[in-house]
């Protein structure tokens, strides 16, 4: 079984996101295998910057050689739900490696961790909070899953 990964900033706090980011994993989790990885939120004494770039080393610290990073960012790229999944079924393809979604912190993304993304993907134009980014993100990669699999979900 093909593997994603998802590295995200913090706990998700409030019950209705937990809910709904743990039913949408549960869903991506019936075709592929999904790694979840939790990063602490930075210190709350820290500027923005300085919780960016301290979340960004726990990021950093957490990717290993398999993991093709790909920063969640609002300035990225857009793609539809159709072209999303083709870009994701082309990179689930090799075998030896495996895509690993960064949803940062409430501040963003350090310039590290901009770096280290070998891509970056917008889920839309406008902001949203790092918990929601991740329930969205989940949703995404479930509708992908079942476009590849010719599984009725995706309405076009």
């Amino acid at each position: 079984m093909r593997t994603i990964r998802l590295i995200a900033v913090g706990k998700l706090k409030q019950p209705f996101f937990r809910d709904a980011a743990a039913h949408y994993a549960d869903a991506v989790s019936r075709q592929y295998k999904l790694e979840e990885t939790t990063v602490k939120d930075g210190p709350s004494k820290l500027g923005p910057e300085d919780k960016s770039a301290w979340e960004g080393e726990k990021i950093l610290a957490a990717l290993d050689d398999r993991d093709i990073p790909i920063c969640m960012d609002e300035r990225g790229k857009a793609r539809g739900s159709e072209d999303f999944a083709a870009w994701l079924g082309g990179m689930l393809e090799d075998q030896n490696r495996r895509p690993c979604f960064i949803v940062g912190g409430a501040f963003g993304f350090s310039p590290a961790v901009r770096r280290a993304g070998v891509h970056t993907i917008s889920l839309g134009p406008m902001t949203l909070p790092h918990e929601l980014a991740r329930v969205v993100l989940l949703e995404q990669l479930y509708r992908a899953s079942t476009i590849i699999a010719g599984i009725p979900y995706h309405h076009r």
